[in-house]
């Protein structure tokens, strides 16, 4: 089993830069597949980005391509997430999930353990 704690949220103006944290418990983190998500108020949870056990692979939706950059570093299982260009339409809670199978990398529904979510607010 892994615990998540997300960090690093806050409020940037467009076009900013923040970095998300993503800390994990369990020495066994380097087997699970991790990825991050954001709900907006009133919206469904959306992926965002997802890498795989090794750092072997990563990817994104198409609204964060080319601005986002997910990493991890299982030296001290921490997953991060690099936010570049921030837009207003970024604005939500983001949330780091894990699993070990995560059959549909895309789906919130494949993911088993998730973090209490970090805001994230970018003012025009």
């Amino acid at each position: 089993q892994v615990q998540l704690v997300e960090s690093g949220g806050g409020l940037v103006q467009a076009g900013g830069s923040l970095r998300l944290s993503c800390a994990a418990t369990g020495y066994t983190f380097r087997l699970y597949v991790v990825g991050w998500f954001r709900q907006a108020p009133g919206k469904d949870r959306d992926f965002v980005a997802t890498i795989t056990r090794g750092a072997t692979s990563t990817t994104y939706a198409d609204s964060v391509k080319g601005r986002f950059t997910i990493s991890r570093d299982n030296n001290v299982n921490t997953v991060y997430l690099q936010m570049n260009s921030l837009k207003p339409e970024d604005t939500a809670v983001y949330y780091c999930a894990a699993d070990l199978r995560a059959s549909d990398l895309l789906a919130p529904t494949s993911y088993d353990y998730w973090g209490q979510g970090t805001q994230v607010t970018v003012s025009s």
